[in-house]
C-alpha cells in the first residue's frame, strides 16, 4: 500500500486485497458471524449454519485460523473436546466491517436483489441530471433509426 493509503497497482501484498480476500470464500463470513456469540464446537456450528458440509466447515475453520481470526481451543474434558472462538482480530472484523456491511444490506438489500434479478433494467437506468442529451436510437443492427 502506498503512503497515501491507496492501492494503485493492486499488488499481491496490498492490505486492501488482503482484507477483501477475507470475504472471497462464501462460508467464511457466515462462520465468523456464527462464532460472534461465543465459542462453539464443530457440531454446534454445523447445526447453527445449516447447509454446510463437514469438509467445507473444516476448510473454513482452517482458513480463518490461518488468518488469525479464529482460534482452536481444546477444552479439558473426557473425552477432550475442541471449541472454536473468535480471536480479538476476528471480533474486530465482525464488530467493524461486517457490522457495517450488515447495516448496508439492511438498508439496500432489496435494491441489490432487484438489481440482480433484473440486470437489464438497472444497468441502463439513467442517472438523474447526467447524460440529458438525447442519443439517436439504433435498430438491432446498430443502424440509426429515422
Amino acid at each position: 500500500m502506498s503512503e497515501n493509503g491507496r492501492c494503485e497497482d493492486l499488488v499481491a501484498d496490498c492490505r486492501l486485497r488482503a482484507a477483501t480476500d477475507l470475504f472471497a470464500h462464501t462460508w467464511d463470513p457466515v462462520v465468523l458471524a456464527a462464532l460472534r456469540p461465543g465459542p462453539r464446537r464443530r457440531h454446534e456450528l454445523r447445526v447453527i449454519i445449516g447447509g454446510m458440509s463437514d469438509k467445507v466447515l473444516t476448510e473454513a475453520l482452517r482458513r480463518l485460523g490461518s488468518h488469525g481470526l479464529v482460534a482452536r481451543r481444546p477444552v479439558a474434558q473426557a473425552p477432550t473436546r475442541i471449541e472454536y472462538a473468535l480471536t480479538p482480530l476476528g471480533e474486530s472484523l465482525v464488530d467493524g466491517p461486517m457490522r457495517a456491511l450488515g447495516d448496508w444490506i439492511t438498508e439496500h438489500g432489496d435494491e441489490l436483489l432487484d438489481a440482480q434479478e433484473n440486470p437489464a433494467e438497472t444497468r441502463h437506468r439513467p442517472t438523474p441530471g447526467v447524460g440529458t442529451r438525447a442519443e439517436p436510437s439504433l435498430d438491432r443492427r446498430g443502424a440509426r433509426r429515422q
